[in-house]
């Protein structure tokens, strides 16, 4: 791929194109990225243990300096920096130490997990002084970052539109060419399009967490015997990363008991930020996410549950065929998917509107199709859907589709674990979910009436506009 024309004026001026600050291993990585794509880079990093080990690894394709500072006095003007510390206080401290040397027009750029109102202040406390912040979601782990990432951007539409030739070219590319770079608007738009992506990736790892269990307890069968039944599914709409990830977790081997590795892994899962903070704005927006809610209650509760409870659960008589059992998990499969896909979509849709970013959710569903950890098969289905007009997922014909040939496999799933007391919160969810949104009712009605009775909040009739109250003490 051609780099960007403008690099060649940086070529004629000695000045070096973007400075990567944090040279943990995403930074290192996203440094050789950039060099690979004729993209000239200087780095540093604020801990001398940090940039020292990284020396081995980037020169001399990557010049280093002792010294942030130093960095950024060699950069083609306007400065573009791209941070990769930890969100928070390193972020912030390292903004702070730039702050002296950084000019008007300079272009930070902030690749971390920060929460996208803490990005919105950082803008707002450097845009009285004319420099500008860029708010860069990064998803794909190391490997995206060495090879090309789904890159997911927010800011001011000069600051992008300087740095969005520079990061459509590390970004992952498609076959046809195509970049999984995004822009969506401004603020902390791009942070919160990757706090999206992150609920998601939650809800999927969560879902083949149940999978698991379910055909270990219900089907009865080996890690390595589903490792191969999940390897023949890695086609058509479940292909995905996490499903190839799935199987090759299962297929391990630990190498000091010879067992499979999963069943010598402790069964608990920790969290960061971004599963909290998506859940967290479903409340704030009114948004309904609750696969991506069960999936961080699932990790949280697998470090604070009592095995002591009850070691004799009450089950039901189920008679389980594994044959069965595993077509409708492989049907059901993408309906779950989907779920997952359209809270996230629906909550930055929200977002969206109520904060004026005016954020193509096409274009999130489009950047999500390679380099990141979320990519299926399905994104580009979801995206044409999207394209063709609709701002809500679970209306479109694919959305219908999918229900119509996994629902019965979805609901037997639900039927099986709760009988044999096997936890499947987020496919469980996923259904409840779909029932919500097609229920003619779901029992608000009789909500309104228990508000007004106990708090005089009046309720809307379905005969009559306003809002009514009734005598509910002298009722009877």
């Amino acid at each position: 791929m051609q780099p960007p024309r403008f690099l060649a004026w940086n070529m004629i001026t000695k000045k070096f194109d973007i400075a990567v600050l944090g040279l943990g291993v995403m930074g290192r990585n996203l440094s050789l990225n950039l060099a690979d794509r004729g993209i000239s880079v200087i780095a540093s990093d604020p801990f001398q243990s940090a940039l020292e080990a990284a020396k081995a690894t980037l020169e001399p394709l990557v010049k280093l300096t002792v010294r942030p500072e130093d960095a950024v006095a060699e950069l083609s003007v306007p400065r573009r920096i791209l941070m990769m510390m930890k969100a928070g206080k390193p972020t912030d401290d390292l903004i702070e130490r730039l702050a002296a040397v950084l000019s008007l027009g300079d272009i930070l750029i902030d690749g971390g997990n920060t929460h996208f109102r803490d990005t919105e202040a950082r803008q707002a406390r450097l845009s009285e002084r004319g420099i500008h912040l860029v708010g860069l979601g990064v998803s794909g782990g190391e490997t995206g970052a060495r090879n090309g990432p789904a890159l997911m951007a927010g800011g001011a539409s000069d600051a992008i539109a300087s740095v969005s030739p520079i990061l459509s070219v590390v970004a992952a590319q498609l076959e046809n060419g195509e970049s999984c770079y995004g822009a969506f608007g401004p603020g902390g738009s791009g942070h919160f399009v990757k706090m999206a992506h992150n609920g998601i990736e939650y809800a999927m790892m969560q879902t083949f967490a149940e999978i698991y269990l379910l055909l270990e307890r219900a089907g009865k069968m080996s890690p390595s015997e589903m490792a191969k039944l999940l390897s023949s599914w890695n086609s058509g709409e479940t292909a995905s990363y996490l499903l190839e990830v799935t199987a090759k977790v299962l297929k391990a081997r630990d190498f000091e008991t010879g067992k499979s590795l999963v069943d010598v892994i402790r069964d608990k899962a920790a969290h960061k930020g971004t599963g909290q903070w998506t859940v967290e704005s479903g409340l704030d927006l009114g948004v309904a996410v609750p696969s991506i809610a069960a999936a961080f209650e699932a990790r949280v509760l697998s470090s604070r549950r009592q095995t002591a409870l009850s070691n004799d659960p009450k089950t039901l008589p189920l008679n389980v065929d594994v044959g069965s059992l595993a077509n409708d998990v492989r049907a059901a499969l993408p309906l779950v998917m989907l779920t997952a896909y359209a809270q996230g979509l629906a909550l930055i849709s929200e977002a969206s509107a109520s904060f004026g970013w005016n954020s193509d959710l096409a274009n999130a569903a489009k950047v999500w199709r390679s380099g990141c950890i979320i990519r299926s098969a399905m994104l580009e289905p979801i995206a044409a859907a999207l394209q063709s007009g609709s701002h809500d997922l679970m209306t479109t014909e694919f959305a219908r589709n999918l229900a119509h040939t996994g629902e019965l496999s979805l609901r037997r799933l639900v039927i099986a674990a709760t009988s044999l007391a096997i936890p499947i919160p987020v496919i469980a969810s996923s259904l409840a979910y779909l029932d919500g949104l097609n229920a003619p009712r779901v029992g608000a009605n009789l909500i309104q009436g228990q508000r007004d009775y106990f708090g005089a909040h009046t309720f809307e009739r379905i005969d009559k506009s306003g809002a009514f109250r009734h005598d509910w003490r002298n009722d009877n």
